[in-house]
């Protein structure tokens, strides 16, 4: 076990060190975590024999769970309610003609059986979320026509409906479904699917908001019950959990409750991790000394998937849309196969009557999209006049906050102070100040020009930040009981002309000092001065 552990944590600060470095190097950094597997690999220097296809569907099946839910969770739906309905469509009806098409070509090229073929076609019709996610950040690609968003919206939410085919596929592939039974399943799929993402959604969303902010991170337990419950209550009836969960995300990311800001950065930082799991557990499982006997045709398919069946697909679908045909012939390269396609074709594995080809020609598939589509998405997006210089594609996910120029000063009135009493309204607050906040016992106010104070108020005002400030010299004077400061007032103390304390450290509080403030031992006062 202590091996096991610390092998994890090797294998995680090496990803770390990878994220640092992958894009000086050039890379998509999500290649960098497969090749990381496949150097752990049983192929690879450090040769663990790993072939347990059922553990690592378990693991990445749980994974997608919120990689999924925090696709929605993540997505600003101000930001991509203008593209939703396209988005939606490509999701969708994208997906399966992307699979039919891709399907077809593995058919009558490659001469593989039709539900094998199409098994194939469904297992890559996706698009993933985590590597597209991953290149829009990562290069701070700000694309005009609202296409960021779009290829958010898309890529998080096609999922539902490639694992949907793949299950229909499966089930067709053990004559266990008629075409009254696919369509019972199809029905299942979508109907359950939707229902319990929205219904949760709306439960949850009025448990959120009201409960009291819950200590400790247990709100964060409490989201992370509600995504693995979205999956799994819809599933228990022949649901698309995924759906269901992207679904609850979206509506839960895009609404306001208590600690909302703590749970998104929590979020951000686990789905990273399971990113970094899925994507190197893929490697370790590859064999990479059986990719020569697939390269040829699995190359064929990436060729077709990426310049006939996604281009064909998105052109068609987003015609009536009226999209600019460069915005689709960027939306068309980047079509990114990623994790998702490898869980499903691990799924296809271990429940069709089918052999590791499915998984090896999908795994070579994806590594040839990551590194030549993921690494020139960029450089297409140059070369389409895409790059919308004016806008900041950060905006299109919930966690960006823009820096605004604001800062907050808190302060409580003590008995006798000369506000006392006062309306707001009546006093003469420093210019280009707004009283905000008032905290009374535990009650939080929000004040207007009628709001009177009383002693024990809290007040918060806030105020422009300064812009930088030159001429400022801070220095610390550490108070001990043999220091000439020892136990005087600061009116009584002689500085150098020009130096006034601005702040005194007092075993861990900041007090802003008055003339009346007396130094005690271990007190630190912070100092202005020219020198």
């Amino acid at each position: 076990m202590t091996s096991f552990l610390l092998l994890t944590a090797i294998v995680i600060f090496a990803c770390v060190f990878l994220n640092r470095v992958s894009d000086k190097l050039g890379i998509p950094v999500l290649l960098a975590f497969i090749l990381l597997g496949m150097f752990f690999g049983s192929d690879g220097p450090v040769n663990i024999a790993f072939e347990n296809y059922n553990f690592a569907e378990e693991i990445c099946s749980t994974a997608l769970i919120f990689i999924m839910f925090y696709g929605g969770f993540g997505t600003n739906w101000s930001m991509a309610k203008p593209v939703a309905a396209p988005a939606i469509v490509l999701s969708s009806a994208g997906v399966v003609v992307t699979a039919l098409l891709t399907g077809g070509f593995i058919h009558f090229i490659l001469g593989e059986p039709w539900l094998l073929s199409f098994l194939m076609g469904s297992v890559i019709a996706s698009t993933d979320a985590a590597s597209v996610f991953s290149i829009l950040r990562a290069k701070r690609l700000n694309l005009k026509y609202h296409t960021a968003s779009l290829l958010e919206v898309e890529s998080g939410s096609n999922d539902p409906a490639a694992y949907m085919m793949t299950i229909i596929c499966i089930s067709l592939m053990h004559g266990s479904a008629d075409l009254w039974g696919t369509l019972t399943l199809l029905a299942a799929q979508i109907i359950f699917g939707l229902a319990f993402g929205f219904g949760i959604a709306a439960i949850s969303k009025w448990a959120l908001k009201k409960t009291a902010y819950l200590a400790g991170g247990f709100d964060m337990v409490l989201l992370t019950a509600i995504a693995i419950f979205a999956y799994a209550a819809p599933a228990m009836l022949d649901g698309n959990g995924y759906l269901s969960a992207y679904i609850a995300g979206i509506i839960l990311g895009n609404s306001d409750f208590p600690g909302k800001r703590s749970i998104v950065h929590f979020f951000n930082g686990a789905t990273n991790l399971l990113s970094m799991m899925i994507f190197f557990l893929l490697g370790l499982l590859s064999t990479p000394s059986k990719l020569p006997e697939i390269a040829w045709p699995a190359f064929l398919i990436a060729l077709f998937l990426t310049f006939v069946a996604r281009p064909l697909g998105v052109f068609v679908l987003l015609a009536p849309f009226k999209t600019p045909a460069a915005a689709s012939a960027l939306i068309s390269f980047a079509g990114l196969r990623g994790a998702s396609a490898i869980v499903f074709a691990i799924v296809a594995y271990t429940q069709a009557p089918v052999n590791d080809i499915v998984f090896h020609v999908t795994f070579f598939i994806v590594l040839l999209s990551i590194l030549f589509q993921g690494a020139l998405l960029p450089l297409a997006a140059k070369k389409l006049s895409m790059i919308d210089h004016e806008s900041d594609v950060m905006k299109s996910f919930t966690d960006y906050t823009e820096e605004m120029p604001v800062q907050f000063i808190q302060f409580t009135l003590p008995a006798g102070h000369a506000w006392c009493g006062q309306a707001l309204s009546e006093i003469a607050f420093p210019p280009e100040t707004l009283a905000i906040l008032l905290s009374r016992g535990t009650e939080k106010i929000i004040p207007n020009g009628n709001t009177k104070l009383s002693a024990g108020d809290t007040l918060v005002l806030s105020a422009l930040s300064v812009a930088p400030v030159t001429g400022l010299a801070l220095s610390e004077i550490h108070v001990t009981k043999k220091s000439r400061y020892y136990q005087k007032s600061l009116s009584s103390l002689r500085l150098p002309h020009g130096h006034l304390v601005v702040l005194i450290l007092r075993q861990g509080e900041v007090i802003i000092p008055k003339g009346d403030t007396v130094l005690e031992a271990g007190d630190v006062m912070v100092m202005n001065g020219k020198n």
